[in-house]
């Protein structure tokens, strides 16, 4: 059993490596919109950049005065993510690690600032992960959270075709239980710009603060 997991992972690492091993970058360098919105009043301190894919996000807030651990499940992309932020003069300022987050444990209250983007996970895979974050929020500390949500798949553009990885802000509310103070939670609006044109994803967004 443990053998079958175990290969399970595996395929699913080198799908994921598949997909960032391209030249260029999978997604835009710039950070993500909501990210830059909602952490603008936020005093840096450490971060926990979840799921963070080439490290966009956390290159940003490093470059903001962060100090930001990434974690990612794609070495192909922590690689990439090193490269980035060597480029942008943050190396020092950002700790890259290879891990699935359905197995990693943060420490409890290390981190001002807790982030999820895009994590898309079946929802009992989901729910232990986003319990882990919680606690991982320090004192004072935010959690934030932006996901493709459940509406986009009828109303909105791209994203994962799949109900059982999607979001509402509701689920994500109750995943988190009661640590956390919620700030904000519902949809949110994101043009994408197409070849046919300016489309609009439906996003999830959730903030959290610990008292």
């Amino acid at each position: 059993m443990e053998r079958d997991k175990s290969d399970s992972e595996n395929a699913e690492r080198r799908e994921w490596n598949r997909r960032y091993a391209v030249k260029d970058f999978v997604w835009t360098v710039e950070a993500n919109r909501f990210l830059v919105a909602e952490t603008a009043d936020l005093r840096p301190g450490r971060a926990l950049d979840l799921a963070a894919g080439e490290a966009r996000n956390a290159v940003w807030l490093a470059e903001r005065g962060w100090a930001v651990r990434a974690i990612d499940f794609s070495d192909v992309a922590i690689e990439k993510a090193r490269r980035l932020a060597a480029a942008r003069n943050v190396a020092d300022k950002v700790a890259f690690e290879v891990a699935d987050l359905r197995s990693y444990e943060p420490e409890a209250g290390r981190f001002e600032l807790v982030l999820m983007m895009y994590l898309h996970l079946p929802w009992a895979d989901l729910v232990p992960v986003l319990a882990r974050a919680a606690r991982a929020v320090a004192p004072g500390g935010t959690f934030l959270l932006v996901a493709h949500d459940s509406a986009n798949l009828k109303r909105g553009h791209g994203g994962p075709q799949r109900p059982d990885v999607l979001y509402t802000a509701d689920l994500v509310v109750e995943a988190l239980g009661r640590e956390l103070a919620i700030e904000k939670a519902g949809t949110v609006e994101r043009p994408v710009e197409t070849d046919d044109g300016i489309r609009v994803a439906i996003d999830c967004l959730v903030r959290a603060r610990r008292p």
